[in-house]
Protein backbone atom coordinates (compact mmCIF):
# COMPACT_ATOMS: atom_id res chain seq x y z
CA UNK A 1 0.00 0.00 0.00
CA UNK A 2 0.95 3.82 -0.88
CA UNK A 3 0.76 4.27 2.92
CA UNK A 4 3.27 1.42 4.08
CA UNK A 5 6.26 2.74 0.90
CA UNK A 6 5.68 6.16 1.59
CA UNK A 7 6.23 5.42 5.74
CA UNK A 8 9.55 2.84 4.88
CA UNK A 9 10.97 5.65 2.14
CA UNK A 10 10.38 8.70 5.29
CA UNK A 11 12.16 6.22 7.79
CA UNK A 12 15.15 5.27 5.80
CA UNK A 13 15.63 8.95 5.09
CA UNK A 14 15.30 9.78 8.73
CA UNK A 15 17.43 7.37 9.73
CA UNK A 16 20.23 8.30 6.98
CA UNK A 17 19.72 12.26 8.70
CA UNK A 18 19.72 11.12 12.52
CA UNK A 19 23.43 8.93 11.53
CA UNK A 20 25.20 11.65 10.85
CA UNK A 21 24.63 13.45 14.21
CA UNK A 22 26.25 12.92 16.90
CA UNK A 23 25.06 10.84 19.97
CA UNK A 24 25.41 14.53 22.33
CA UNK A 25 24.18 16.88 19.29
CA UNK A 26 21.22 18.52 20.49
CA UNK A 27 20.24 19.97 17.14
CA UNK A 28 18.71 16.76 15.84
CA UNK A 29 15.19 15.57 16.47
CA UNK A 30 12.76 13.13 15.20
CA UNK A 31 8.80 12.54 15.36
CA UNK A 32 5.44 10.94 14.42
CA UNK A 33 2.66 12.36 13.06
CA UNK A 34 -0.93 12.64 12.38
CA UNK A 35 -3.35 14.75 10.88
CA UNK A 36 -5.51 15.89 7.86
CA UNK A 37 -2.24 14.71 5.29
CA UNK A 38 -2.41 11.36 6.97
CA UNK A 39 0.02 9.58 9.00
CA UNK A 40 3.49 10.79 8.61
CA UNK A 41 7.31 11.00 9.99
CA UNK A 42 9.61 13.38 10.40
CA UNK A 43 12.96 14.57 11.24
CA UNK A 44 14.30 18.30 12.48
CA UNK A 45 17.45 20.15 12.32
CA UNK A 46 17.72 23.31 14.81
CA UNK A 47 21.50 24.52 13.93
CA UNK A 48 20.66 28.20 13.67
CA UNK A 49 19.13 30.39 16.85
CA UNK A 50 15.28 30.41 16.59
CA UNK A 51 15.00 28.90 13.12
CA UNK A 52 14.79 24.77 12.39
CA UNK A 53 14.64 22.68 9.33
CA UNK A 54 12.09 20.25 8.95
CA UNK A 55 11.86 17.57 5.81
CA UNK A 56 9.08 14.28 5.85
CA UNK A 57 6.27 12.94 4.34
CA UNK A 58 3.05 11.88 5.35
CA UNK A 59 0.37 9.54 3.63
CA UNK A 60 -2.93 7.79 3.94
CA UNK A 61 -5.58 6.18 2.05
CA UNK A 62 -9.14 5.97 2.26
CA UNK A 63 -12.99 5.58 0.68
CA UNK A 64 -15.89 7.69 0.46
CA UNK A 65 -19.53 7.28 -1.35
CA UNK A 66 -20.35 10.98 -2.16
CA UNK A 67 -22.02 12.91 -5.01
CA UNK A 68 -19.69 15.35 -7.15
CA UNK A 69 -21.56 17.68 -9.51
CA UNK A 70 -24.46 15.58 -11.32
CA UNK A 71 -22.91 12.00 -9.99
CA UNK A 72 -22.30 9.89 -6.88
CA UNK A 73 -18.65 7.98 -6.63
CA UNK A 74 -17.37 5.60 -5.03
CA UNK A 75 -14.02 7.30 -4.25
CA UNK A 76 -10.62 6.87 -3.07
CA UNK A 77 -8.54 9.21 -1.97
CA UNK A 78 -4.77 8.50 -2.03
CA UNK A 79 -2.49 11.33 -0.04
CA UNK A 80 0.86 11.14 -0.10
CA UNK A 81 3.40 14.43 0.76
CA UNK A 82 7.06 14.74 0.89
CA UNK A 83 7.89 18.55 2.26
CA UNK A 84 10.53 20.58 3.14
CA UNK A 85 10.09 23.39 5.74
CA UNK A 86 11.73 26.30 7.21
CA UNK A 87 10.14 27.08 10.83
CA UNK A 88 10.51 30.75 12.51
CA UNK A 89 10.30 30.80 16.01
CA UNK A 90 9.10 33.59 18.25
CA UNK A 91 11.51 34.17 21.16
CA UNK A 92 10.11 32.99 24.29
CA UNK A 93 6.98 31.61 23.68
CA UNK A 94 5.87 28.21 21.43
CA UNK A 95 4.85 29.81 18.12
CA UNK A 96 6.38 29.78 15.13
CA UNK A 97 5.68 30.50 11.23
CA UNK A 98 5.96 27.98 9.35
CA UNK A 99 6.71 28.11 5.32
CA UNK A 100 7.79 25.54 2.79
CA UNK A 101 7.55 23.16 -0.58
CA UNK A 102 5.88 19.58 -0.29
CA UNK A 103 6.08 17.06 -3.21
CA UNK A 104 2.22 16.42 -3.79
CA UNK A 105 1.37 13.27 -4.77
CA UNK A 106 -2.51 13.22 -3.48
CA UNK A 107 -4.77 12.06 -6.03
CA UNK A 108 -8.55 10.60 -5.99
CA UNK A 109 -9.77 7.83 -8.07
CA UNK A 110 -13.45 7.70 -8.93
CA UNK A 111 -15.83 5.07 -10.14
CA UNK A 112 -19.40 6.05 -10.43
CA UNK A 113 -22.26 4.56 -8.08
CA UNK A 114 -25.44 5.22 -9.77
CA UNK A 115 -28.54 3.13 -9.87
CA UNK A 116 -30.22 4.90 -12.36
CA UNK A 117 -30.25 7.33 -15.51
CA UNK A 118 -27.05 9.53 -15.81
CA UNK A 119 -27.38 13.45 -15.57
CA UNK A 120 -24.13 14.19 -17.90
CA UNK A 121 -23.79 18.16 -18.09
CA UNK A 122 -27.53 18.97 -18.13
CA UNK A 123 -28.74 15.76 -20.59
CA UNK A 124 -29.63 12.60 -19.42
CA UNK A 125 -28.71 9.15 -20.52
CA UNK A 126 -29.45 5.38 -18.98
CA UNK A 127 -26.81 3.36 -17.66
CA UNK A 128 -26.46 1.23 -21.35
CA UNK A 129 -25.57 4.36 -22.84
CA UNK A 130 -22.90 5.89 -20.22
CA UNK A 131 -21.28 2.07 -19.14
CA UNK A 132 -18.97 2.24 -16.70
CA UNK A 133 -17.89 5.92 -15.99
CA UNK A 134 -14.49 6.52 -13.83
CA UNK A 135 -12.93 9.84 -12.78
CA UNK A 136 -9.41 11.19 -11.50
CA UNK A 137 -8.06 14.07 -10.04
CA UNK A 138 -4.86 15.15 -9.20
CA UNK A 139 -2.81 18.44 -8.37
CA UNK A 140 0.09 20.17 -9.15
CA UNK A 141 3.26 17.99 -8.50
CA UNK A 142 4.85 20.85 -6.34
CA UNK A 143 2.61 22.90 -3.39
CA UNK A 144 3.96 25.78 -1.28
CA UNK A 145 2.73 25.81 2.16
CA UNK A 146 2.55 28.24 4.94
CA UNK A 147 1.10 28.32 8.52
CA UNK A 148 1.58 28.48 12.16
CA UNK A 149 2.51 26.24 15.00
CA UNK A 150 3.30 25.15 18.67
CA UNK A 151 6.07 23.47 19.92
CA UNK A 152 5.74 22.12 23.95
CA UNK A 153 8.03 20.46 26.16
CA UNK A 154 6.45 17.53 27.46
CA UNK A 155 9.32 15.88 29.51
CA UNK A 156 13.25 15.44 29.51
CA UNK A 157 13.77 15.73 25.49
CA UNK A 158 9.80 15.19 24.29
CA UNK A 159 7.64 17.44 23.02
CA UNK A 160 4.05 17.80 21.78
CA UNK A 161 4.38 20.41 18.65
CA UNK A 162 0.96 21.66 16.85
CA UNK A 163 0.40 22.93 13.13
CA UNK A 164 -2.39 24.49 11.28
CA UNK A 165 -1.87 25.91 7.97
CA UNK A 166 -2.90 25.89 4.14
CA UNK A 167 -1.07 23.64 1.34
CA UNK A 168 -1.87 25.07 -2.00
CA UNK A 169 -2.61 22.53 -4.12
CA UNK A 170 -3.65 25.10 -7.26
CA UNK A 171 -6.97 23.92 -9.48
CA UNK A 172 -7.94 20.43 -9.71
CA UNK A 173 -7.13 18.65 -12.92
CA UNK A 174 -10.01 15.85 -13.35
CA UNK A 175 -10.62 13.74 -15.93
CA UNK A 176 -13.92 11.56 -16.82
CA UNK A 177 -14.08 8.32 -19.35
CA UNK A 178 -16.68 6.31 -19.88
CA UNK A 179 -15.83 2.76 -21.55
CA UNK A 180 -18.45 0.15 -22.69
CA UNK A 181 -21.63 2.38 -23.28
CA UNK A 182 -23.54 2.66 -26.83
CA UNK A 183 -23.17 5.84 -27.21
CA UNK A 184 -19.24 6.29 -26.89
CA UNK A 185 -17.82 8.51 -29.95
CA UNK A 186 -21.13 9.81 -30.20
CA UNK A 187 -20.29 14.10 -30.11
CA UNK A 188 -23.45 14.94 -28.33
CA UNK A 189 -22.48 12.60 -25.49
CA UNK A 190 -18.73 13.22 -25.47
CA UNK A 191 -19.43 17.23 -24.95
CA UNK A 192 -21.91 15.91 -22.25
CA UNK A 193 -19.35 14.22 -20.73
CA UNK A 194 -16.97 16.98 -20.88
CA UNK A 195 -19.15 19.37 -19.61
CA UNK A 196 -19.44 17.02 -16.42
CA UNK A 197 -15.85 16.63 -15.88
CA UNK A 198 -15.84 20.94 -16.12
CA UNK A 199 -18.82 20.72 -13.44
CA UNK A 200 -16.87 18.47 -11.38
CA UNK A 201 -13.83 20.28 -11.32
CA UNK A 202 -15.50 23.54 -10.28
CA UNK A 203 -17.45 21.25 -7.36
CA UNK A 204 -13.83 20.39 -5.84
CA UNK A 205 -12.27 23.18 -6.88
CA UNK A 206 -12.24 24.33 -3.17
CA UNK A 207 -9.25 21.70 -3.03
CA UNK A 208 -6.79 23.54 -4.24
CA UNK A 209 -6.25 25.45 -0.79
CA UNK A 210 -5.93 22.04 1.46
CA UNK A 211 -5.95 22.62 5.13
CA UNK A 212 -3.61 20.93 6.88
CA UNK A 213 -3.78 20.63 10.93
CA UNK A 214 -1.77 17.83 12.70
CA UNK A 215 -0.47 16.99 16.19
CA UNK A 216 3.36 15.47 16.27
CA UNK A 217 4.81 13.88 18.89
CA UNK A 218 8.74 14.29 18.61
CA UNK A 219 12.38 13.20 20.63
CA UNK A 220 15.19 15.51 20.26
CA UNK A 221 18.42 14.42 20.89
Amino acid sequence: MKIFRTIAACTALLASSVGTANADDSNWGVGVKAGTLGLGVEARWAGVPWVDLRIGGNAYTYETNQRYANVRYDTELDLQTYYLTANFHFPLTPLRFTAGAFSNGNEATMVAAETGDFTLGGQTWTQAEVGTLTGSTTFGSTSPYAGFGLDFELFGKAGLNFDVGVLWQGEPEVSLVAVGGTEQGNPLFEASLQAEAEALSRDISNLKAYPVVSLSFVYNF
